[in-house]
C-alpha cells in the first residue's frame, strides 16, 4: 500500500476541488473557503489516511459535501459563475469571431449553472475534471448508472437550451 503524502497526493487536487466547489456554489470566494476547509478536514484525518481506499475520491466527497452545506445555508443557487474563469483566447480568431465565441461560452455557462445540482456535479467531474464514472459515483454517493443518466440528461438539456437560445433567443 502506498504511503499517502499531503504535499504529493492531496495538495495537487486543490485546483480541481476549487472548480468543483465553484460549480456547485457558483461563488468564487465561497469556493476558495470550501477548498481551504476541505484541506483542513483532510489534514485532520491524516491518522486514518491508510484506511481510505481512494484518497482522491475522499477529497472530492468532502469538498462536495461542504459545498452542498454552503448552498443550503445560503439558500440561493441562482447566481451565475464568474465569467473571468479561465478564458484563453484563440489567436487565430478575428475580434468578431472571438466575441461570438465568448458569448457562446457565457451562454453554455449560464445553462450549466441552471442545471440541477446532481447533473451539474456529474458534468463538472466528468467533462471538466476527467473523472471516471466509478469515481464520480463514489464522490456523489450514487450508482454508476445514475451518474450516466445524470450526465446524459444534463448534456441533453445543455444541447437543447443552447440550440433554443442560439436559434430563437428563447
Amino acid at each position: 500500500m502506498k504511503k499517502i503524502s499531503f504535499r504529493d497526493d492531496i495538495l495537487p487536487l486543490k485546483n480541481q476541488l476549487y472548480r468543483l466547489a465553484q460549480r456547485i456554489t457558483l461563488d468564487s470566494a465561497e469556493a476558495e473557503d470550501i477548498v481551504q476547509e476541505t484541506m483542513i478536514k483532510i489534514w485532520n484525518r491524516r491518522a486514518s489516511w491508510d484506511e481510505i481506499d481512494n484518497i482522491e475520491a475522499f477529497c472530492f466527497t468532502v469538498c462536495r459535501n461542504l459545498s452542498l452545506d454552503s448552498i443550503r445555508k445560503r439558500g440561493n443557487q441562482n447566481e451565475s459563475l464568474d465569467s473571468s474563469q479561465q478564458e484563453h483566447p484563440d489567436h487565430n480568431l478575428s475580434p468578431d469571431e472571438l466575441l461570438v465565441e465568448r458569448d457562446r461560452l457565457s451562454l453554455v455557462r449560464q445553462i450549466v449553472d441552471g442545471l440541477p445540482e446532481k447533473q451539474r456535479s456529474c458534468i463538472q467531474l466528468r467533462d471538466f475534471e476527467g473523472k471516471t464514472y466509478k469515481d464520480i459515483a463514489k464522490v456523489l454517493q450514487i450508482t454508476e448508472e445514475q451518474v450516466k443518466v445524470n450526465i446524459f440528461r444534463g448534456r441533453q438539456t445543455i444541447k437543447q437550451r443552447f440550440h433554443d437560445l442560439n436559434e430563437f433567443g428563447i
